[in-house]
């Protein structure tokens, strides 16, 4: 009988640490964030972290795509064959099961703070990329809510308000949520 190797291709390990990237991320920012870190979660060297990709900003700005790919990916399911208000109030509804994952919320965050970092030093690379991935997000939700900039602006105000909120701890019976009673913000 033949044995089969349970050895990971390279791009499942390439997979293993975009995941595992974004969970370090999400938790310890880009800055304290070590590649060991990353390397060690997957259970792989660095060195061999380094064959994947060529370094920790080119893992970064992986983990933000990949982030903002499944924040769609989300919203596409939930709405598929829907348009305007019925596309929001699914997509809305999705995104409250969404950020039931606290390192999902957290890392959409550490992408906003690490872009305004990246800048401050210089750095536009990570910047150019997190804003072409969140700007692919908003162009699908906006087409798919109808084609109106304001509606998705709404749409992605109330969200940032969520991810916020969340990230701050605010329990669900805290007043600060009230305003999110209205029959149409209590789905997003």
């Amino acid at each position: 009988m033949a044995r089969t190797s349970m050895r990971m291709s390279a791009e499942e390990r390439r997979e293993s640490v975009i995941r595992a990237a974004m969970t370090e991320f999400a938790r310890g920012g880009y800055h304290g964030t070590s590649t060991e870190t990353i390397a060690r979660r997957v259970g792989v060297s660095q060195p061999y972290l380094f064959r994947l990709f060529p370094g920790k900003q080119a893992i970064f700005i992986e983990a933000c795509r990949r982030c903002t790919e499944e924040v769609w990916q989300v919203f596409d399911r939930a709405s598929e064959g829907l348009t305007g208000e019925d596309a929001r109030r699914a997509m809305g509804m999705a995104y409250v099961e969404l950020i039931q994952d606290r390192d999902r919320i957290l890392m959409q965050m550490q992408m906003q703070v690490a872009v305004a970092n990246a800048e401050a030093g210089g750095d536009r690379e990570v910047g150019e990329a997190v804003r072409a991935a969140w700007f692919e997000l908003w162009e699908r939700v906006r087409i798919r809510l109808g084609g109106e900039h304001e509606t998705a602006t709404e749409f992605f105000g109330y969200g940032m308000l969520i991810n916020s909120l969340v990230a701050m701890g605010f329990p669900e019976e805290h007043p600060v949520w009230a305003g999110f009673e209205d029959e149409k913000t209590q789905q997003l």
